[in-house]
């Protein structure tokens, strides 16, 4: 049976109807593009692989050596990328090429000499960009170990690719956001936008489905949604701090929403266009850290000390129930709290 719902048309109601659907600690996270699949790196050094679908826990691989951080998959299903978070001087092995289907590292990256904070995976081939503490961002290919490119930055580096793979951005320090030709990076960015009167570093970007919007989180919990051709900022919001916590913002698929967690721990969402608040959630997991919408489903995953995924709720005209039944007991440990939403927790390892 197929479990979460197919991604139509979204609207007011849809998004007021979001409730909780599973948790698990983790501290990045990532939706294949095609497949209905995620990946979480955790605190417990895991990399985790979800079908989301039928809501069952694929494969857990653990990284003890190098601990896991940022991750994002390849364009195969069962092969990702990760970051690691120890032993970086001293071996130097920056970023790792996992297959989740043996447990294999196909490929070390070497060459960040401090921790990777901004990891992304070209739509369009087998490049990845990484941003790093050490003020690089560097590029890679899948097929080969070393580096093929660097753009020395000041600050704190967030990249991201738009969603055809031919322009990246680069925020980097001073609320900067730099355009880059992939094809053609060397030679400098063809634009540069500034968020007015914002100074704070910028800690995510992300580029709409239909490549007319950026969406910028940054480190004193501002979201803003900037026009991608003119850099003009259409809507900005201002979050309740979160002290020593990012938070992440996402647009919906249909580039009709943003949604964002905040330092109370609730989650917004705001109609682009109007730049209306359109519902208020309490997430039930504290400060959402990580925060992404599925590509093909109605479906977003929040995630703080533990993941949890949201779906539609009942009709408010039917006695319909969440789309979540018992038959997964043998793979989520179940609670129906009263006045509460659907929650399931992963099993420990």
């Amino acid at each position: 049976m197929v479990v979460a719902m197919s991604l139509t048309q979204l609207d007011d109601e849809t998004l007021k109807s979001m409730a909780i659907a599973a948790g698990g600690k983790i501290h990045s996270l990532d939706f294949h593009r095609k497949d209905d699949l995620l990946v979480t790196a955790s605190e417990d050094d895991s990399v985790r692989l979800y079908d989301i679908v039928n809501a069952k826990l694929v494969k857990t691989t653990f990284h003890k050596k190098h601990g896991t951080d940022r991750v994002c998959f390849t364009h195969h299903p069962s092969s990702v990328i990760c970051s690691t978070r120890y032993n970086l001087d001293a071996t130097g092995e920056s970023l790792r090429y996992l297959s989740m289907y043996d447990n294999r590292i196909l490929r070390y990256f070497k060459g960040h000499k401090e921790r990777v904070v901004s990891l992304c995976m070209s739509p369009a081939n087998d490049s990845f960009m990484s941003g790093s503490l050490d003020h690089s961002v560097r590029m890679w290919d899948l097929r080969v170990n070393a580096c093929q490119g660097i753009l020395r930055l000041r600050g704190r580096p967030t990249v991201a690719y738009d969603q055809q793979g031919l322009v990246f951005a680069v925020a980097m320090e001073g609320g900067a956001i730099k355009l880059f030709d992939s094809r053609s990076y060397d030679k400098g960015p063809f634009d540069t936008f500034l968020v007015g009167g914002d100074k704070a570093e910028v800690c995510d970007i992300k580029f709409s489905n239909d490549g007319k919007s950026m969406l910028l989180t940054t480190t004193n919990n501002n979201v803003y949604v900037l026009d991608a051709y003119a850099g003009e900022k259409r809507h900005g919001f201002t979050l309740e701090p979160s002290p020593n916590t990012t938070i992440q913002a996402t647009f919906t698929p249909d580039c009709q929403y943003v949604l964002s967690g905040s330092g109370d721990g609730t989650l917004h969402a705001w109609n682009i266009e109007t730049g209306h608040e359109v519902v208020r959630l309490q997430s039930h997991i504290g400060v959402a850290s990580c925060l992404k919408w599925a590509p093909h489903r109605a479906m977003f995953v929040a995630a703080s000390t533990a993941l949890s995924f949201w779906i539609p709720g009942p009709s408010k005209s039917t006695d319909e129930p969440l789309p979540w039944t018992l038959q997964h007991q043998q793979h989520y440990n179940l609670n129906l709290l009263p006045n509460e939403p659907l929650i399931f927790e992963t099993p420990p390892p």
